[in-house]
């Protein structure tokens, strides 16, 4: 029996503690899925790469540090994944319908194929999958 195993591609970049850092994330996935020449589920991996960063910037990320985000391919997948070294755990939550935020994590659930989280030490990693599909 033969085996084709494709290695992962991986890509990932450190963005310091700033909210102006979250269009340079899109910026840097948009340029990773062109790398990689994914064509499609382009504006679902920026929203979610948004919602991740804003999140890593607001809840994450402690003064002065930095948040990780990487993105990998393998299987027809795209991974995308946003580290940071803070405390606490994301989830998602209820919130009143008139907030102006909180949103986040129920749109990654809503556009992402899978999410989850991963304990890092020190703090988490908070990631989202992306089938492509055939001839992605």
């Amino acid at each position: 029996m033969s085996v084709d195993i494709q290695p992962a591609l991986v890509r990932d970049r450190f963005f310091l503690r700033s909210r102006q850092t979250v269009r340079a994330a899109r910026a840097f996935a948009a340029e990773t899925l062109h790398a990689w020449g994914v064509t499609c589920r382009q504006d679902d991996v920026s929203l979610c790469v948004s919602e991740l960063a804003t999140n890593a910037l607001l809840h994450g990320v402690p003064p002065g540090r930095h948040y990780r985000l990487r993105m990998l391919l393998f299987d027809g997948t795209v991974r995308v994944e946003v580290a940071d070294s803070g405390g606490g755990w994301p989830r998602v939550a209820d919130r009143d319908p008139g907030a102006d935020g909180g949103r986040g994590l129920l749109l990654v659930a809503a556009v992402a194929d899978r999410w989850g989280t991963a304990e890092r030490r020190p703090g988490k990693a908070v990631w989202c999958e992306f089938a492509l599909g055939p001839g992605a």
